[in-house]
């Protein structure tokens, strides 16, 4: 209860982060000390967080967390799916890089002189430390973790095979029983026994919360990895969080469909014709919909609470002022916009844009919020620098270190976020800059459409062939043509 305690009053005023307030300050500089890192990491959490303006959500804790640091309003993925999302974050380089498009594909085949995130640390003298989902199921860097590691079942040059019950996405499902079916797994929301405690993101928090027990003598730094699997379907919750919400009183989005639509005057390769989370096979009536968005909130809400329980712990050990704290979601996640209940193959904003709080205690830009356009591969390059380490060479990621000094700070850099139909070829690029969301589709559904975040936050007017924006098309297609290497 001391960190929400202390911040209570931070979080009340909260609100003045969404009009982005100015700052200014300086990098931080190394401590004399090294600092510690905890990155915690929820699974499908598109920023549905009440520091992100959502009056729907319930997600006290992490609110907190961003009233203390830096809040990035406008970070995007480099690819709407876990393993290729994580493996850019982790690696700090592109997925037309990595050669990771899909979720079968381990990036050390390819690549096998890379230096992860957390194996940097590692071989920087920090104590490395895993509870949960980081790298995807059953593709870890095994040797990257001093514990917790997990031997890789899939992949090319797999060391493993998968255990009993193993599920590909790493949910944990029934503690102590029957794993759920594929169907089950992918399409409903589930409420749990009790107080939940018996939950896979319950023990990741008591795992974490271990870790940070037996290493608050600061004797070694250390470099905590928390990943939390919700709100990944199975959409699950104790009882109490689903009671947060009145169904009838859930809005639905203004372009909800019973099934993925493709808009008036876009491109048919914008909207896949199939779900991939939820909703797979059938239609979604308002009343379904309005339930399953509850059930999303409430699977958000108790990712929350599990946090918070980490951050509680980590000010009750006195570490906080000794640790950075980066919390992320791994991409965004559409929930009935145009029909579409998923990540995979979204390049709208709900699916690109994805949470990312950095919390230094001895950074200059506390407090605030950051609107400038950052990509998940800066994550990588930004831990580093705040830590005062060499940088690693082969980044493609800048650092985020002069945002978290200074969230106003010039900063010109546009995001690219890519889809992959195949796990082989580009079919789709998105670029964001502060002013447009452009993106263009290739092969089957080929086509442009351009955005205005402004005007239209919801996505619904395509511009790209509306001729007083000629300009702003030809400019944003050659930068995405070249990021696909379709010069």
């Amino acid at each position: 209860m001391l960190f929400r305690n202390r911040l209570a009053k931070a979080v009340a005023a909260f609100a003045t982060l969404v009009v982005l307030t100015g700052s200014i300050g300086t990098p931080p500089a190394a401590a004399a000390e090294p600092m510690n890192v905890l990155l915690i990491i929820s699974d499908d959490l598109r920023c549905e967080m009440g520091c992100y303006g959502s009056a729907l959500a319930s997600t006290p804790h992490l609110d907190a967390l961003a009233a203390r640091g830096v809040v990035f309003q406008q970070a995007y993925c480099q690819f709407p799916l876990c393993n290729p999302s994580r493996t850019s974050m982790l690696t700090g380089r592109r997925p037309t890089t990595t050669g990771v498009l899909g979720n079968r594909t381990w990036f050390g085949a390819a690549h096998p002189d890379w230096i992860s995130l957390p194996r940097y640390f590692k071989q920087h003298g920090y104590a490395t430390l895993r509870a949960g989902k980081i790298f995807h199921g059953g593709m870890d860097d095994e040797a990257a973790w001093t514990a917790g590691g997990q031997p890789r079942f899939y992949g090319e040059g797999a060391t493993a095979a998968p255990p009993p019950r193993f599920t590909r996405d790493a949910i944990p499902d029934q503690p102590g029983g029957q794993p759920l079916t594929k169907a089950q797994r992918s399409d409903r929301w589930v409420v749990l026994p009790g107080d939940g405690s018996r939950h896979g993101d319950a023990r990741v928090a008591d795992r974490t919360i271990e870790y940070l027990k037996q290493h608050a003598d600061g004797e070694q730094p250390f470099f905590i990895g928390c990943g939390f699997s919700k709100p990944h379907s199975p959409l699950q919750a104790p009882q109490r969080f689903f009671d947060l919400w009145n169904v009838a009183d859930i809005p639905l989005p203004p372009d909800f469909a019973p099934r993925p639509t493709v808009p008036e005057g876009f491109p048919a390769g914008s909207i896949r014709p199939k779900n991939a989370d939820l909703f797979i096979g059938r239609d979604a009536t308002p009343q379904q919909a309005r339930e399953m968005i509850r059930a999303y909130l409430a699977s958000s809400a108790w990712m929350d609470f599990n946090a918070g329980r980490v951050l509680d712990a980590l000010d009750e050990l006195g570490l906080a002022e000794r640790t950075i704290v980066v919390f992320w979601g791994d991409h965004g996640y559409q929930l009935g916009e145009k029909g579409k209940w998923s990540k995979a193959g979204s390049l709208w904003e709900q699916g690109v844009r994805n949470p990312l709080i950095i919390y230094d205690p001895r950074a200059a830009g506390n407090g605030q919020a950051c609107p400038r356009v950052v990509e998940m591969i800066d994550v990588y390059p930004t831990l580093v620098e705040l830590c005062g380490l060499a940088a690693e060479e082969g980044l493609e990621g800048r650092s985020l270190a002069p945002l978290v000094a200074k969230p106003q700070a010039t900063w010109d850099h546009p995001a690219y976020s890519v889809w992959s139909r195949d796990g082989k070829t580009i079919a789709g690029v998105s670029v964001r800059t502060e002013r447009w969301h452009f993106a263009e589709f290739f092969g089957a559904g080929a086509g442009r459409m351009l955005l205005d975040p402004i005007a239209d936050p919801h996505e619904l007017h395509n511009l790209a062939d509306d001729p007083q924006y000629a300009d702003v098309v030809a400019e944003l297609s050659q930068l995405a043509r070249t990021y696909a290497g379709r010069h």
